[in-house]
């Protein structure tokens, strides 16, 4: 994830010009990525292996019995559907899919892998939760140009509860998790990219040959974000907001980018040149990789819903002049659309693990997937034991939240810190738009694709602590304690969690220790 900063060409005898606005071309470029490119990758791996083996670690447990647990119910057997057909669901009987097919066709090869049993179940989960680790190192490292940062970044994460449960089980929110973060990648390195191209026109002294500023010709690395949001909305519908939310902060990207380069006319170059690929990047893109995640379906003679037109739909009819396939997934996705609408809590008889968004931020409401209590003989040293696995946010993590983010509020009133910006956003793309409809059941995991975000304000805002060399050897020296004993803090408090993260037999009493708040229970 590495842009290539362009920089003026020499001349026929071989002398490097000057550029003819330098400010500006350093404004432009910022600050460097750091050098050492080997030993950020090195970290990044190292980190990445050490989380893969934390993620994977006694994977096949628990079970209820030898079944899946929670919502794995739903997910894993319409997995192994998915394997059994060929990439699609066949369930007409009981209407239960509630979500588009990505996040079960990638369990479907875990399964096809490991076979039908709970580590088959799981595979395909603790691989994504794996590779978002890799990712936010990257991310991190782009975002602060420090390795050590980026490293930290990899450590919070592999030590966040939310991200750590949601890798270990058979649902799928930890795969619209990945995606957004890998759309987010590139949405960073598609900037770097532009402001190099920006500066290489600046510094040829062409900027202001058009009011527009220049037409900055293909921007793969926006195609790869908006292919990744596409393919954050084949996992589940929740990716549409992301789509709308990165979309607004790749405008204001551009649009920075183009008036900081001093083009006369900045936001309405921003129209003129960049929304309209824009708009193909991120609209057009993502609906095909959408349609992409259902061609197993459209192919399908037993696929649910895919043979509506002449049983629940009419033959003909205005919109008779469709393909039945697209009238069939339109007829599809109006009954998953009605099924989430219509998903209230009742009245007097909530769901006992549901929880409303103001809770989310702390965690102060998680979530209980298995419990099991048995006898001394379980092995846990006492009369009573008890296996548990309660998806639950890192305290030390999850509990800085309010400061950390209006931490970054601030950094952006303040000083428009653009990093702290595109934090916030993804933030509050996974958490803003769950305030529309609040009669609707809403759970605690829904915050999974949100994890990163926050691993990402609390890594600036440490930042902030550790400072930078040119402050001087004493500065330093007091911020890397202050992070360093902030990161044990974090590690430690997953380490004692970790007991109710993964299942292991704990005797009733240290069960009781792991609750910390009344909302727990």
């Amino acid at each position: 994830m590495t842009a290539t900063i362009a920089r003026p060409a020499p001349d026929a005898a071989g002398v490097l010009s000057a550029p003819q606005d330098a400010p500006a071309v350093a404004q432009l470029l910022g600050r460097p990525m750091p050098t050492d490119r080997l030993r950020g990758w090195v970290v990044a791996l190292v980190l990445t292996v050490v989380g893969g083996v934390v993620r994977f670690w006694d994977l096949g447990w628990p079970t209820d019995q030898g079944t899946p647990i929670f919502d794995e119910k739903h997910y894993v057997p319409q997995a192994w559907q998915v394997l059994r057909n060929g990439g699609y669901e066949d369930n007409p009987g009981y209407e239960l899919v509630v979500h588009p097919p990505l996040s079960k066709q990638l369990m479907a090869v875990g399964q096809w892998v490991f076979g039908y049993d709970p580590v088959g179940w799981r595979a395909a989960s603790a691989l994504a939760g794996t590779l978002c680790i890799l990712a936010i190192i990257r991310v991190a490292r782009r975002l602060t140009r420090s390795t050590l940062l980026g490293g930290l970044a990899g450590v919070l994460l592999i030590a966040d509860g939310v991200s750590h449960v949601s890798a270990r089980v058979g649902m799928i929110d930890i795969f619209p998790a990945l995606f957004v973060l890998l759309a987010f990648a590139a949405l960073l390195v598609d900037r770097d990219d532009v402001r190099s191209r920006l500066a290489v026109v600046v510094a040829e002294g062409r900027i202001a040959e058009t009011v527009y500023g220049p037409r900055l010709g293909v921007r793969w690395w926006r195609l790869a974000a908006g292919a990744c949001l596409g393919l954050s909305l084949a996992a589940k519908w929740s990716g549409l907001y992301y789509i709308v939310f990165f979309g607004l902060l790749l405008v204001g990207f551009d649009a920075a980018a183009r008036r900081a380069a001093g083009v006369a006319r900045p936001f309405v170059g921003t129209l003129v040149r960049d929304v309209a690929p824009a708009v193909w990047a991120f609209l057009a893109v993502p609906i095909l990789c959408y349609v992409a995640s259902w061609l197993p379906w459209i192919a399908s003679e037993t696929g649910t819903d895919r043979h509506a037109v002449g049983q629940q739909l009419p033959v003909g009819g205005p919109f008779g002049f469709l393909p039945d396939w697209l009238r069939g997934l339109a007829y599809y996705s109006t009954k998953v659309l009605e099924f989430h609408a219509t998903l209230d809590t009742p009245r007097g008889s909530p769901h006992p693990w549901e929880s409303k968004p103001w809770t989310w931020p702390m965690g102060l409401r998680p979530m209980l997937y298995y419990y099991e209590s048995g006898t001394a003989e379980l092995g846990c040293g006492s009369p009573s034991c008890v296996s548990a696995v309660m998806l639950i946010g890192t305290p030390a993590l999850w509990w800085v939240s309010l400061p950390v983010l209006g931490w970054s509020i601030w950094r952006v009133v303040t000083t428009f810190d653009w990093r702290h910006v595109a934090v916030l956003v993804g933030y509050g793309a996974g958490f803003l738009p769950w305030f529309t409809n609040i009669d609707r059941q809403m759970y605690f995991f829904y915050m999974t694709p949100v994890a990163p975000f926050l691993v990402l304000a609390v890594v600036l805002a440490l930042g902030e602590f550790l400072g930078r060399r040119e402050q001087g050897l004493e500065r330093r020296r007091t911020g890397t304690l202050v992070v360093g004993m902030y990161t044990g803090l974090v590690v430690a408090n997953f380490a004692w969690l970790w007991p109710i993260l993964v299942g292991t037999w704990i005797t009733a009493d240290r069960w009781n220790a792991e609750l910390w708040l009344p909302s727990w229970r």
